[in-house]
């Protein structure tokens, strides 16, 4: 697995300043709108956008950074990344709320064995919330590159074969967890551009996760001999 291509294959295409700069104007949109569903349609039109260029990478394809030519099937694939990740993050939307809703349930409750007991709950909570949430950082990333792989979303639920490909490549799919922290942070660095550049430097995270997801997928695969139907 080539970590360090992730962060540099954009600049090997000729049209990279276009195609990040449109994927960073609909980020902007979509950050300014975000309360109305145009900006909800903005970051689905982005998924779908990193899921093609995953499927890029799996393919080998030379050119790996996608083109803004297909506006409706980003949105459809956008809006199925939405619901594959709304589903794998459905237990840790709940244990969370759950342990949000408990200290207001008690907050005028002045028993201190039952205030100890909401203590060691919400503890409990928060320390489910932060492994599942590692967890996640390296499942979600296999079951999108099953969906980048097959174009079929359910093949993202077949949660024996996801968790197959990270047994078969646990390595590779702890560099994608790192890769997007480091992604992350560069995101946030556009902040210093008077908060408008974040939307540029949130494109260019979403390619180098894409290009990790596609990559850790090819690695998985050939560990474990895997190849779902295209």
């Amino acid at each position: 697995m080539d970590f360090g291509k992730a962060f540099t294959f954009v600049f090997d295409d000729k049209d990279w300043l276009k195609k990040i700069g449109i994927a960073g104007v609909i980020a902007l949109i979509s950050i300014v709108l975000s309360v109305v569903i145009v900006g909800i349609a903005g970051f689905f039109l982005l998924g779908g956008w990193l899921i093609e260029l995953t499927r890029r990478v799996i393919q080998h394809d030379p050119q790996p950074l996608p083109d803004w030519n297909d506006f409706g099937g980003y949105f459809m694939k956008g809006l199925q990344v939405f619901v594959i990740s709304l589903v794998y993050s459905i237990p840790v939307i709940l244990i969370s709320g759950c342990g949000n809703l408990i200290p207001v349930i008690m907050q005028n409750n002045n028993d201190s064995s039952l205030a100890a007991v909401v203590s060691i709950v919400t503890t409990c909570t928060a320390c489910f919330s932060l492994l599942y949430s590692l967890f996640l950082g390296v499942v979600l990333p296999a079951a999108l590159g099953q969906f980048a792989a097959t174009g079929q979303m359910s093949s993202a639920f077949r949660f024996g074969q996801v968790i197959g490909l990270v047994r078969a490549a646990p390595g590779a799919y702890v560099m994608v967890l790192l890769g997007g922290f480091i992604a992350s942070i560069i995101s946030g660095l556009g902040v210093i551009a008077c908060g408008i550049g974040i939307a540029f430097t949130m494109a260019y995270a979403m390619a180098i996760d894409g290009h990790l997801y596609g990559q850790a997928y090819d690695v998985a695969t050939a560990a474990s001999g895997y190849k779902p139907a295209q």
